[in-house]
């Protein structure tokens, strides 16, 4: 397991379990909420960021490894009821993606909350997959 792997996933446990009272404390423990899929030639990292704008995030891709960076800034007021509320709150995910990615096809897209990464592998990357049959 990666170094990177192992410290967010320490974290991710640390804050998982860290459980002081306070939903803003358990909603965003695991925030935001990243999903890896590996489809054929390309592997996809789809990121849930809702309420953010995609001048909010920033996207690294530095030797195998994918790093999201990102600031929320929240604010709710409500004069009539003498209410408001704040949130700010920073995130980094750093994922290892593993694979010879063609950096220059890398493509992000941001809509309605969800940052999609798109990182196509490389050729050689593709070419050294090996299907294994499994005999019963």
């Amino acid at each position: 397991m990666s170094l990177h792997r192992e410290v967010n996933r320490l974290f991710d446990d640390l804050f998982r379990n860290f459980d002081i009272g306070l939903p803003t404390a358990r909603a965003f423990s695991r925030w935001p909420n990243i999903e890896v899929a590996e489809e054929g030639q390309t592997v996809r990292v789809t990121a849930e960021l809702p309420g953010m704008e995609e001048k909010d995030v920033e996207i690294l891709l530095e030797e195998g490894t994918l790093t999201l960076r990102g600031e929320k800034r929240a604010e709710s007021r409500d004069n009539a009821r003498q209410f408001s509320e704040r949130f700010y709150g920073r995130f980094e995910r750093v994922i290892p993606i593993g694979h010879d990615i063609d950096e220059g096809q890398v493509k992000a897209s941001f809509e309605n909350g969800v940052l999609t990464v798109t990182l196509p592998k490389t050729e050689s990357a593709q070419s050294r997959v090996k299907r294994i049959p499994v005999n019963g």
